[in-house]
């Protein structure tokens, strides 16, 4: 293929070959001994944990249902699980008992979430060994236990019409329990601590696609094919 302007073509060549080298740098273990990439997305989940934190909204809520008896029995999928799940809600001061993979739990739906709350809470500030000592199970077993038990028990509630309890068990999964399992062991950091990263990441992500967007224009500029609108045919 024959290049039709050399000057146009080797400004899209300079623009790939820069692009190249800055895509291996990317690559490269120079940010504080991570690639871009990895840097990048731990500098986003720290932030992201920064805005996340919203157990105390959540305590309100239980406070709601404190004193609130319950009563349900749920299926786990093994026994060894419903046993372990069973000393969670018993470290709650519920009554738990497990036979085979069905979990029997009488208690205070107060008390039972503000335990699985302190729990998402010492995760939340990487205290995962609070967690741990409490229940002699590994930290993020527990808090597993803890959604899958709490995602079967908002079902039964829902289906016996329980919906502002139910409402409230959600509240607690989604922006307790799931925050503190993903964020563990991530430092928060505060996005207005950070905004000139942020501003900086986002702006570099733009400019870097329109790079290479750039290059492959002038090389083929620079050889002919070109983009032209079609010319429309006049009926007789």
């Amino acid at each position: 293929m024959l290049i039709k302007n050399a000057k146009i073509f080797n400004i899209g060549a300079l623009f790939a070959v820069t692009f190249v080298m800055v895509l291996i740098m990317i690559f490269s273990p120079v940010f504080q001994g991570k690639n871009g990439l990895e840097f990048a997305d731990s500098s986003f989940n720290k932030l992201a944990k920064g805005s996340s934190y919203f157990i105390p909204k959540v305590v309100k809520e239980v406070e709601k249902v404190s004193g609130k008896p319950i009563s349900v029995s749920i299926t786990l999928d093994t026994a060894e699980e419903a046993a372990q799940t069973a000393k969670l809600f018993a470290a709650a001061g519920a009554k738990a008992t497990a036979e085979a993979a069905v979990l029997k739990v009488d208690g205070d739906l107060g008390a039972i979430l503000r335990s699985a709350l302190n729990d998402a809470d010492a995760m939340y500030q990487n205290n995962g060994k609070a967690v741990a000592d409490r229940y002699g199970m590994n930290e993020r077993q527990a808090l597993k236990s803890w959604w899958t038990a709490f995602g079967k028990i908002e079902k039964k509630m829902k289906k016996d019409k329980m919906i502002a309890a139910a409402k409230i068990v959600s509240s607690v999964m989604k922006k307790s329990i799931e925050p503190g399992y993903n964020f563990y062991e991530i430092d928060a950091n505060k996005v207005i601590d950070h905004a000139g990263m942020l501003t900086g990441l986002l702006v570099f992500y733009v400019f870097y696609t329109m790079w290479w967007g750039y290059a492959i224009f002038y090389m083929f500029d620079g050889v002919g094919l070109t983009m032209k609108k079609a010319k429309v045919k006049k009926e007789a």
